[in-house]
């Protein structure tokens, strides 16, 4: 049985799926070698159960985010911050430093859609446990495909150059 693998974004810009998509030919071995249940790249609306490997881009800037990171936390065996706004907060975590008030005074009026409850900017392991950090701005493909083969053959990922934690 293959190992299912999610990927999600929170508060980010994509770049790092777009690195993921950068993988080229050797997306074909990732999905050979892997049973992708849920991504931006997928039509699936839930989060799914029994999730060996979570590939979490984005930092934690709203209550959403927070509920979100916390189900996929609870359903994920391996979790993976992937790229430095999950393992910072980098570019969303600026908005700290003005507060929230002063980012929603953008809004002359109140806006005609919800917004969503804004929260401080949060790096991913500051809201759930994470095993392993994938730095980058973006990853770049090779380290990605280190992480991902590392943890399909059940070893340490790291590649050279990038440092992990877990």
């Amino acid at each position: 049985m293959r190992p299912r693998l999610a990927t999600l974004w929170l508060d980010g810009c994509s770049g790092c799926h777009m690195s993921l998509l950068d993988l080229d030919e050797r997306l074909l071995e990732i999905i050979r070698d892997f049973e992708l249940v849920y991504s931006p790249l997928l039509d699936v609306k839930e989060y799914p159960n029994a999730v060996d490997i979570a590939l979490v881009e984005g930092a934690v800037s709203t209550e959403a985010d927070r509920r979100r990171i916390q189900i996929v936390r609870e359903r994920t065996r391996i979790l993976v911050s992937f790229g430095d706004c999950a393992v910072t907060g980098n570019v969303p975590a600026l908005r700290n430093r003005i507060g929230i008030d002063a980012v929603l005074a953008v809004y002359e009026t109140p806006p005609t859609r919800e917004v969503p409850m804004l929260l401080p900017v949060f790096p991913v392991h500051q809201v759930v446990a994470v095993d392993h950090w994938l730095p980058g701005c973006p990853p770049s493909p090779d380290a990605i495909f280190e992480v991902l083969r590392a943890l399909l053959e059940q070893r340490a990922p790291a590649p050279s150059g990038v440092r992990f934690g877990s």
